[in-house]
Order: C-alpha cells, then structure tokens, then sequence
C-alpha cells in the first residue's frame, strides 16, 4: 500500500509540475488559452498572474517530491502537509474559479492523502 500511494503523491507531484509549465511558460499559448478560455488580448493581460500561480504550483511539487524522497520520520509529515496544502487550494479554487479544479486537484490528492495515512 505504501508504494502505491507514495505513486500517487508523484503523480500529484508531476501534475503540479505540469501546472507549472502551463501557467509560467505556455499561458499565452495555445494549451494555456485552451485551459483559461482567454482571448490573446486578456491571456496577455493575465499573464503574470497566471506565472505567480505557477511558482505556487511548484512549490507545492517540489514540497511533495521532497517528502517522497526524505528517510522518514521527515518524509511522513512532510508529504502530509503538502497534499493537505493542495486539497486545500483544491477546494478553495473550486469554490471560487472553477469547479472543475475539484475533479483535477483536490481529489487525486484527496487519494493519495488517505492512502498514504492509511499505508501507515
């Protein structure tokens, strides 16, 4: 069971790196208009936030690939905070941008936070 949740926090890891390619890099283009439904025009304008919740994005990745990859008793918690953090702002965008941020951030690390209580 631990390996298959400490999958899962990987996999919510990479999908935060993704979030981060997206938001800093390809905002202006054509994935990241695709995702905001943005005109040139207002992707343009949007553009430096969309960065700033990028490197938000990031952190959270990088804060759960160092809890998978910390001996414990470090890693534990640590991967605990980070996919509490992402179900958090998870719920929050739902509730304030998009429900659909719900389906694609706050359950896969929903998953893999019960799992990785319940591996140990």
């Amino acid at each position: 069971m631990q390996t298959t949740a400490n999958i899962l926090v990987g996999l919510v890891a990479a999908l935060h790196g993704y979030f981060l390619v997206l938001e800093m890099f390809l905002w202006q283009r054509g994935p990241g208009r695709r995702l905001s439904g943005f005109d040139a025009a207002t992707a343009r304008q949007t553009a430096t936030l969309a960065a700033n919740q990028g490197l938000y994005n990031g952190f959270l990745a990088a804060g759960l690939v160092w809890g998978l990859i910390a001996a414990d008793p470090t890693g534990f918690p640590v991967r605990v905070f980070f996919l509490v953090c992402v179900v958090i702002a998870g719920v929050y965008g739902a509730a304030t941008a998009n429900r659909r941020i719900l389906f694609v951030q706050a359950l896969p690390a929903a998953l893999a936070l019960a799992l990785t209580l319940a591996a140990r």
